[in-house]
């Protein structure tokens, strides 16, 4: 029961934040106790969890004795352990019961396909099938208000893309997912999220770069991709406008659009002002009000639309320190995995974890724009794959994975 409950934890992402923390919350504190009556630490007993919990810690600390709202650095820092903890769950399931892989698999299908479906006729037609209009030369198909259909489908690509390669398919199967990774990637082109697009780009190239096998299939996606979204750039002047015309406008003065560039230059004042330790977390919006941080035609609002600057505001150079070691290390597979196709070795990575390593890079990459990164949703979607991930280089039944992979 337990396991087809987190398991829907992908269908009701898309209906807001509530169930899914609510799921995640309860099911990692049971899983909490489970490890303790039955003595199964070796669940942390691992380098990327300790490392985890030593940075919940440390945010627990700087939101005690450092930030200025106590109260409401306190509630987004004391629980962000539970993440972790689910991360391990979903280990621990794949320990006692490997259909969980297919039940992920086809939840993600089934959720994507609902999107997809739903958002070209949106995109078409005005209105998706309950009535939610466009936003402009956006979509957002059943998330209705909130336009983020588009980082829903981009991070969670990754994750449904490893699935799909240690399941066994057939070659009617395979067709099907062909056709519906090209679809995919014109969706999320024409949800109009600049970021979710690129972040898609990124996890896809890792994928078809690092991967062994499937050379007839990933020519097909990439060339198939690239004839799709060249096709809906041509014929859709809103998506060309949104998605090149103005990103192009401002990128000879930055890389960031003018808002988020003064967002950035305010958090790095703050960062200045508290380089080691930051201002405690949450608390770019109440600090960033301050005329002494404050710079640009934007400085304020909920984060300042990076991770890693929001990192060295709110947390100093020791939080920052945490995201981007991880970063560096996805970099240091990525560099062992290369080598290993150009010298012809064995592989450093299998598959089915590039695939993973793909979606935690577009977690950590550090130069594009994202959410708040205490953002419940965010961090829920983030640990997914990287319960997959630990299992496949701790688990103990890791092997039964990657049989079908080739």
């Amino acid at each position: 029961m337990i396991l087809l409950i987190i398991v829907l934890t992908i269908p009701f992402l898309i209906w807001g934040p509530f169930f899914p923390d609510l799921i995640i919350s309860l099911s990692a504190l049971v899983f909490l106790v489970y490890v303790i009556r039955k003595k199964k630490l070796y669940y942390f007993n691992n380098k990327p969890l300790i490392i985890f919990f030593i940075f919940c810690a440390y945010c627990i600390l700087v939101s005690i004795f450092v930030a200025k709202d106590f109260m409401l650095s306190f509630e987004s820092s004391l629980f962000y352990f539970r993440i972790g903890l689910f991360s391990c769950l979903i280990w621990h399931l794949l320990e006692q019961d490997k259909k969980i892989l297919n039940y992920f698999y086809y939840a993600l299908v089934i959720s994507f396909s609902a999107l997809i479906a739903d958002g070209y006729i949106q995109f078409f037609k005005g209105t998706n099938i309950l009535g939610f209009p466009k936003a402009g030369d956006r979509i957002s198909s059943f998330f209705g208000d909130q336009l983020i259909m588009g980082s829903y489908l981009s991070r969670l690509f990754p994750l449904l893309f490893a699935l799909f390669i240690v399941k066994e398919k057939k070659k009617l199967e395979l067709y099907f997912m062909t056709l519906f990774f090209l679809l995919l990637s014109g969706i999320i082109l024409i949800s109009g999220e600049r970021a979710a697009f690129f972040f898609y780009c990124l996890s896809f190239l890792f994928i078809v770069i690092f991967i062994k096998g499937y050379k007839k299939f990933r020519i097909l996606l990439s060339v198939g991709s690239l004839i799709i979204i060249i096709i809906i750039i041509s014929s859709f002047g809103q998506v060309k406008n949104r998605m090149l015309s103005k990103p192009a406008s401002t990128i000879t003065k930055s890389i960031f659009t003018p808002a988020h560039d003064s967002l950035i230059r305010t958090a790095y004042n703050m960062f200045l002002d508290k380089p080691l330790v930051g201002h405690g977390p949450k608390m770019f919006r109440v600090i960033c009000k301050d005329e002494k941080y404050a710079t640009g035609v934007t400085p304020c609002m909920m984060h300042p639309h990076n991770f890693y600057v929001q990192l060295l505001a709110e947390t100093g150079i020791i939080g920052f320190s945490f995201l981007f070691s991880v970063f560096v290390y996805v970099l240091y597979c990525a560099y062992r995995q290369f080598k290993s196709i150009i010298l012809k070795e064995r592989e450093y990575l299998t598959n089915y974890q590039v695939c993973l390593l793909a979606g935690i890079l577009i977690t950590v990459w550090p130069l594009t724009t994202n959410g708040n990164f205490f953002n419940n949703w965010l961090m829920i979607v983030y640990s997914l794959p990287v319960g997959f991930y630990l299992h496949s280089i701790y688990g103990k039944n890791k092997e039964e994975v990657y049989k079908n992979q080739n």
